[in-house]
């Protein structure tokens, strides 16, 4: 299978991408978008295998991320700068006509895309575990932390109170929160790939914050749910039952976007690709070939 990697020039930064598999005029190229911010392509390598059923893929680390440039200067951490690169890659790389799928930010940056800049040529679209507003995202986030031990929710509580977020007990109860409805901290059995660093530290805090619970970056005024009417192309949103996306925040969603339809996943965190694989990859290939 033949894989090319590449930079785009952007500003006066880089941008990474990685093409797997061949030009397909039968199969529109699938788009895939990380989440983050400060996250990378690299856990969408678990999906390589699927461009054997001849659907091209490309992936990418926005600027900020993975192997494009990290820019010291704080003030490119924004959904504009994000918006912008995704605008530039599509035409550098003549993505006429593309299917789409966003994981968590990603899925933020696709409806704030679709929803401002109306684009052509979006065959489908795919939301993976995404909320159109962060306001309600951390309200969740709040009612999940509720279901861990009484320990552990009050070094929580104590780290919010103090806008400390380095204390051991914080840090403890934090990594079991995220286990519980992320994913798992990767160790020498996890795949390769989520093995690497994302190198995404800078771009996380500048633009979400310390945590998924204290949105406090450039990106916690986020909210296009007002906006989710002006989407026109076909819309999966995807969910798991027990994702830092909850079931309310995906509906909030699906509610609001015209005919998009919504799966799902049971037993499965804040990555499906990951927790229920088989099924991940089946649930895309439909939509997929629906779509073409």
């Amino acid at each position: 299978m033949k894989i090319q990697e590449g930079y785009m020039p952007f500003h006066e930064y880089q941008t990474y991408y990685r093409i797997v598999g061949e030009p397909n005029p039968d199969k529109a190229p699938l788009l895939l978008i990380h989440g983050g911010p400060g996250s990378s392509h690299n856990y969408f390598e678990l999906i390589d295998d699927y461009a054997k059923t001849g659907r091209q893929l490309i992936m990418y680390d926005q600027v900020g991320c993975g192997k494009s440039s990290l820019p010291e200067d704080e003030s490119i951490y924004v959904k504009e700068t994000w918006a912008e690169e995704l605008i530039a890659l599509r035409k550098y790389l003549h993505l006429d006509q593309v299917h789409m799928l966003g994981q968590s930010w990603g899925g933020m940056l696709e409806m704030y895309y679709l929803t401002q800049f109306d684009p052509e040529g979006i065959k489908s679209v795919m939301i993976d575990g995404s909320p159109a507003s962060i306001k309600l995202w951390t309200q969740e986030q709040h009612r999940l932390i509720s279901y861990l031990s009484y320990e552990d929710r009050a070094a929580i509580a104590e780290a919010e109170r103090t806008g400390n977020f380095s204390g051991p007990k914080y840090l403890a109860a934090n990594d079991r929160y995220m286990e519980r409805y992320c994913w798992d901290d990767p160790d020498e059995n996890s795949p390769e790939p989520l093995r690497r660093p994302t190198n995404g530290k800078r771009a996380s805090l500048i633009a979400e914050g310390p945590n998924e619970f204290t949105e406090n970056g450039t990106i916690s005024d986020y909210d296009v749910t007002d906006d989710l009417h002006k989407i026109h192309v076909p819309v999966l949103v995807t969910s798991g039952t027990d994702d830092l996306c909850t079931p309310l925040v995906a509906k909030s969603v699906v509610d609001h976007i015209p005919g998009a339809k919504w799966h799902l996943f049971a037993n499965s965190r804040h990555l499906a690709l990951l927790d229920q694989h088989d099924e991940f990859i089946s649930v895309l290939d439909n939509w997929l070939t629906q779509n073409d």
